[in-house]
């Protein structure tokens, strides 16, 4: 655009060597945070301290179950299903966010702990209170990714989730079920429907 401005004098002579305020060289939402999903060894690191600090475990809920950090703070006792493995997402942003989410065998022990305590919400306070997102973000998120040395966002962990069943051969429209995300098209948004052990059976792979 600035090219064609100055080739057919838009831009006067004067003006031609001002600096190119926006650049465009590199498109997409310039709002939107590069996301890093955990390593396996980050992983492996995170198993290990949940022994001592139970916030631990809270990353790691999100990284087996891909749910939104808001999702899991909102999360009611009430909504979770230990027996059957699977817990229900209701207040979400999108349609395609209300679901039923797999519980995989390998969290089953930390959820458990969770359910308890004495709160009405799953994940709680030390004082057994319902958390924001920024008190659990000040409080709790960032002095643990800081005792291990870590640079990640909570929002990270949902996007190891997806990673994770990947690289274990799951269907793309299976991990679009278990982690909320809309379908791509008429077939698979109208016709296609998993049942729900096919998702408990593809989140146990991870």
């Amino acid at each position: 655009m600035w090219d064609y401005a100055v080739i057919h004098e838009i831009i006067t002579p004067d003006k031609r060597e001002l600096i190119r305020y926006l650049d465009i060289s590199k498109p997409g939402n310039p709002n939107k945070m590069d996301r890093k999903p955990f390593s396996h060894k980050e992983i492996s690191k995170l198993w290990d301290m949940q022994k001592a600090n139970p916030y631990f475990s809270v990353a790691l809920i999100m990284i087996y179950t891909g749910v939104r950090i808001g999702e899991l703070l909102n999360l009611k006792k009430e909504d979770v299903h230990m027996e059957e493995r699977w817990f229900q997402i209701r207040a979400v942003k999108t349609a395609a966010g209300i679901r039923e989410v797999p519980i995989a065998e390998k969290i089953v022990p930390l959820m458990e702990y969770w359910i308890s305590r004495p709160c009405e919400y799953l994940i709680c306070s030390q004082s057994d209170a319902h958390l924001s997102y920024y008190t659990f973000r000040d409080t709790y998120w960032t002095p643990i990714m800081n005792a291990i040395s870590m640079k990640h966002r909570p929002h990270d962990t949902r996007h190891s989730c997806i990673s994770l069943l990947t690289e274990a051969g799951v269907d793309e429209r299976i991990i679009r079920k278990i982690v909320g995300h809309k379908g791509q098209g008429v077939t698979e948004t109208v016709y296609t429907h998993f049942e729900f052990p096919i998702k408990l059976e593809a989140i146990n792979k991870i």
